[in-house]
């Protein structure tokens, strides 16, 4: 469904509250898909939200709810009683009833447990023992495990029994007798195998699996590197205790992608955006805003230096605002490569010389080009080929210094542990600036009685 559509819907949704038409807005909400529908609830505000979630069965609005923005899923939650909650939870899987209920307060949380399934209410509290973005976080209870000893005869009356509970099965993992992984078995050789076959003799034993203690965005980097739908969550036994599917990989690479960007402003998440003070997103932000003031003040000072310099040639004063500023798009450029590159896993610390090598060549290859242009426009435009030689050989090694310290700065505040996210951006800008005018300039100066 397409955002036409999607705004269609809510404004017919809006007509038929205000005209009260209780059927015809079932008819409608009956056959979207709850990702389209949680989108629509989006859109909508917080009253009518309320009305159209409140007639949705429990099934659909648990698929519904799981789909929503933390924002629209806590307006939701504060109108709900806790039965109406625990209804909800109880149609969930194992870890998005943990992510809904760790986010009530505590009291409704304990009241949401004592009322869901007994099954259900100690694996939400197993999971909640972890931390929230590592693979114990975001796993899931739900899954199919065989003996190792098990026939294929067997496994496949396992899958049957558990047909309601697992949604998607994409494997079966094998497990030995104290529940230690030992493999995995394909749906595909599952159903070609003879049915009195040992599970042993058809298993994969060469099989990834993380640990519960793993960080997220980790986990998201193995199934992206071994293409997998999904994992196997082990404890430090080696014991099977969930599994992670595609579904939870695609959104905490979202999730890590959003928090990235969102942390260049200055921000947690959404949520904190809107509920905290404009003083602390201040105090986030100022700091290194401080730093670029610091830094343009010092290319003030540095202009003034050469402001003899300057008087004698004005035409080079025309330059440094295309100077300066192709040298902080460069720098942008490669830093925002190496700090996406940091962040998905795809540059690891071991790799960044190969990746500085090729920084340096890209800069050397723009540079030049770029050089070579500036060099055509002054010498045909302005009638100056010595001072456009000048100028193309400044904006060249600009450009190299800027692609180079772009790509460099973010390494080493990783290995500082600042966060390269964050705190790129002012360095990169300053000290292209200080370091671009002192070079620009200083050329200028150098050469000036050969002009």
């Amino acid at each position: 469904m397409d955002k036409q559509d999607i705004k269609e819907i809510v404004e017919n949704l809006n007509y038929l509250i205000e005209a009260n038409d209780e059927p015809m807005i079932r008819n409608i909400i009956i056959g979207l898909h709850p990702a389209d529908l949680a989108e629509i609830l989006h859109y909508l505000n917080e009253d009518n939200r309320h009305y159209i979630f409140s007639l949705l069965d429990a099934e659909t609005a648990s698929d519904v709810i799981a789909e929503m923005d933390d924002v629209s899923r806590d307006t939701i939650l504060d109108d709900l009683d806790e039965y109406r909650i625990s209804e909800i939870v109880d149609e969930m899987d194992s870890d998005d009833a943990t992510d809904l209920v760790s986010e009530l307060p505590q009291d409704i949380a304990q009241k949401v447990l004592d009322r869901i399934d007994i099954e259900d209410s100690r694996e939400v509290k197993e999971l909640m023992t972890h931390e929230e973005d590592t693979a114990g976080g975001i796993m899931a209870k739900e899954f199919v495990s065989v003996n190792k000893n098990c026939t294929v005869e067997q496994v496949i009356r396992k899958i049957r029994s558990k047909a309601e509970e697992v949604e998607d099965i994409y494997n079966i993992w094998v497990v030995d007798d104290q529940n230690v992984l030992a493999g995995t078995v394909s749906l595909k050789n599952l159903i070609l195998a003879d049915p009195k076959t040992r599970i042993s003799e058809i298993m994969d034993t060469d099989i990834v699996s993380v640990k519960t203690d793993m960080d997220q965005e980790e986990v998201a980097n193995i199934a992206k590197r071994y293409d997998l739908v999904s994992i196997p969550v082990v404890n430090d036994n080696g014991v099977l205790v969930g599994r992670i599917t595609f579904d939870d990989i695609a959104d905490v690479m979202d999730e890590e992608a959003s928090e990235d960007i969102q942390r260049m402003a200055g921000i947690a998440d959404e949520e904190e955006y809107r509920e905290t003070s404009i003083l602390k997103i201040s105090q986030v932000r100022l700091p290194w805003l401080l730093v670029g003031f610091v830094g343009e003040m010092i290319s003030a000072s540095v202009l003034k230096h050469f402001e003899a310099s300057l008087s004698k040639i004005i035409a080079a004063a025309f330059f440094i605002p295309i100077i300066m500023a192709m040298g902080g798009n460069a720098g942008i450029q490669s830093s925002t490569i190496m700090v996406r590159g940091m962040a998905t896993g795809e540059i690891e610390l071991f790799e960044v010389r190969r990746r500085l090598l090729r920084e340096f060549l890209v800069s050397f290859l723009n540079g030049l080009i770029c050089g070579l242009l500036l060099f055509s426009v002054v010498a045909v435009i302005l009638q100056q080929a010595r001072f456009g030689l000048l100028l193309g050989g400044v904006l060249f090694i600009i450009i190299m210094f800027a692609t180079f310290n772009g790509a460099f700065i973010p390494v080493i505040l990783k290995k500082l542990n600042i966060d390269p996210a964050i705190a790129t951006g002012p360095f990169i800008t300053t000290s292209n600036d200080v370091l671009g005018l002192l070079i620009y300039l200083g050329l200028i100066t150098v050469f000036l009685p050969y002009l």
